[in-house]
């Protein structure tokens, strides 16, 4: 007899091939995966109480030494189980107090399954002051970059024609629909939009409707639907909408920024525009939690690392921190020289739940990509 550890990314198909009975397959798929829950401010009597459920079945819930004597009043904890733990404590405390009934409605949530294919959202700026100076262009070199990207390996296109990056100013919509106009034009004529999706990198209702009548699908919003007008056109057209967190704005918004908890902060935002864009009819919803927009480095590494806390919301998550300036802040590099930094940064961002990635080196990323999927695709 031999033994080796084994590292496992689809227990379902893991268990297929070993010959498993099909009825007990998923059983011991959801005993295979562990996770750990951060629970803030949770009351006393609940922690006692999720603490003496969690050990019954073989789940652990970690808390201060205070708890059994009720030393204070709210505390924070840390639940670890399994699928099939999480699942079993959604039905025990739907029944119990002190907050404990609306913890069950969630924990489902933090332990369903989601697989969205991988996307590669490829960035062209037509305007003369985005960061990247390669992003940028214009109409007469459009058709061949578009092109260039659908080749490359490109889901999505995302067009912009108004910079975003730190201390930028705002455009007027009017100049900003006669910089992408053309483009836009040129791209419904040529039909491209048969071929992959466009996105509008936008929060101009004058632009985004202009789009979307010409063959556009997504509208990528920075502000993360703050203007109603956005919405409104969103459901009108059914369009798939990325809410994306910013502090402030463009202007201000790497001014000292501050977080008293950035996951929780966020996890907020996205929980109050989701009902927003909800509330105007809009389906089709992406988050994008805004890696440097209003973020120290500290910030975005958080949020990268604890990625798949998002998923709960059951939506796609991008990330887009193609060449940004956390790189430089690791590692001293220029803009042209961050594509490595990139590339580790998204290959992790989809292990912890991306599936739309936003970058500007379409070629590099769709083989770093297949490569990453390729090794996770062997059990």
């Amino acid at each position: 007899m031999q033994t080796y550890k084994i590292s496992i990314s689809d227990t379902k198909k893991f268990y297929e091939s070993l010959g498993c009975d099909s009825g007990g397959i998923s059983i011991l798929s959801k005993k295979s995966k562990l996770h750990t829950l951060y629970i803030k401010n949770m009351h006393v009597g609940a922690a006692n109480i999720l603490k003496q459920d969690a050990l019954s079945i073989g789940a652990e819930l970690a808390v201060p030494s205070g708890v059994i004597i009720a030393q204070d009043k709210y505390v924070d904890a840390v639940l670890i189980g399994t699928t099939k733990h999480f699942e079993t404590l959604a039905r025990k405390e739907l029944a119990q107090p002190f907050g404990l009934k609306e913890l069950a409605k969630s924990l489902k949530d933090y332990v369903k399954e989601q697989n969205y294919k991988t996307k590669i959202m490829g960035v062209l700026n037509a305007n003369e002051d985005s960061f990247f100076k390669n992003s940028r262009f214009d109409n007469s070199q459009a058709s061949f970059l578009i092109e260039k990207m659908i080749e490359d390996g490109a889901n999505i296109i995302d067009i912009g024609a108004v910079s975003s990056k730190p201390g930028s100013i705002a455009v007027d919509e009017n100049i900003e629909l006669l910089r992408i106009k053309d483009i836009v034009d040129t791209i419904y004529k040529n039909k491209y939009y048969e071929k992959v999706d466009f996105s509008i990198d936008s929060y101009s209702p004058k632009v985004i409707d202009y789009v979307l009548n010409k063959g556009f699908k997504i509208i990528n919003d920075i502000t993360g639907l703050q203007n109603d007008e956005v919405c409104k056109i969103a459901s009108k057209y059914n369009a798939q909408v990325v809410i994306m967190h910013m502090q402030n704005n463009p202007q201000t918004m790497q001014k000292e920024p501050f977080y008293e908890n950035v996951i929780l902060e966020i996890n907020e935002y996205f929980k109050n525009q989701i009902q927003k864009a909800q509330s105007f009819g809009i389906k089709d919803i992406v988050l994008d939690v805004g890696i440097g927009f209003g973020k120290t480095l500290e910030h975005n590494l958080l949020l990268l690392k604890n990625l798949e806390h998002f998923k709960h919301f059951g939506y796609e998550l991008l990330i887009g921190a193609s060449r940004k300036s956390m790189i430089n802040e690791i590692i001293p590099t220029s803009i042209e020289d961050r594509l490595s930094g990139t590339l580790a940064i998204h290959l992790q961002s989809i292990k912890n739940g991306a599936s739309i990635i936003r970058c500007h080196d379409v070629k590099e990323h769709y083989q770093a990509i297949k490569v990453f999927e390729a090794i996770n695709s062997i059990n």
